[in-house]
């Protein structure tokens, strides 16, 4: 398949899960693959198996998303690597749960900038190279969360409800440029996340999925595939919810 043959993706939060899934996607797709996350052992394994795999171009680099002078350091790196950017995926994120009462500002600030700032740090960054290139995807990978709230998640919600307006925002302002800007709101996901819950809990969280299963990265992928190519060339600011029909 070579539906971005060529183009080149970063991808934050790319070692594990849906960014991992994603990322393979892409290089099988065609694409070259800049990794950006925090684990240099797990972001080196995930560009060496795209290497051996489909061939393509892969680098890791290892970055605080959620700072604005690490991110500027990263893409002056990535610069030397892929001189032309033409997909930005913003997955990386974090949980840190607890009710308002007794959540801590440490964890309200490092999930807001963990999830929500890294979009405003990649965005702005590449604002200029997207806008005079007059061609771009922007894919940011929000939640159902930060559609509906979540007792005990009020940080994270926050943090992906502030993705959704960035994105229609930013899509307004790109729009006449030729550059896309979309969110993909998964649901329940079978990732190392969801794997820890208890039986109990998954249970219910089944009783509230009508297609009566947990999603797959792979199917994340796939949406994020879709948005990444000329598919969806007129397609912008919108949330593409890919959740068994959890919200509706």
């Amino acid at each position: 398949m070579t539906l971005l043959k060529d183009k080149v993706a970063i991808i934050t939060g790319g070692t594990a899960g849906i960014g991992r899934a994603i990322a393979f996607e892409f290089a099988k797709a065609g694409a070259h693959i800049a990794v950006v996350g925090t684990n240099t052992e797990r972001g080196q394994a995930v560009v060496n198996e795209i290497i051996s795999q489909y061939g393509v171009k892969a680098h890791f680099y290892k970055t605080n998303v959620a700072s604005f002078s690490d991110v500027e350091n990263c893409l002056k790196d990535i610069a030397n690597d892929f001189p032309v950017i033409d997909i930005l995926v913003n997955n990386a994120g974090i949980t840190k749960d607890g009710l308002m009462m007794k959540m801590s500002e440490e964890n309200w600030d490092i999930v807001i900038d963990t999830n929500l700032k890294s979009v405003f740090n990649f965005c702005k960054l590449l604002a200029r190279q997207f806008l005079k290139a007059r061609q771009g995807k922007i894919i940011n990978v929000t939640s159902v969360i930060g559609l509906t709230g979540n007792a005990g998640q009020g940080n994270y919600a926050a943090s992906k409800a502030g993705m959704v307006g960035l994105t229609k925002s930013l899509a307004l302002e790109f729009a006449s440029r030729n550059i896309q800007v979309n969110c993909i709101a998964p649901g329940f996901i079978e990732t190392s996340m969801t794997d820890g819950l208890s039986d109990e809990i998954k249970k219910n969280l089944l009783e509230q999925i009508p297609m009566g299963r947990m999603g797959k990265t792979e199917e994340i992928a796939s949406a994020a595939l879709f948005l990444a190519s000329d598919m969806s060339n007129y397609i912008t600011a919108q949330v593409l919810v890919v959740d068994g029909g959890m919200v509706r």
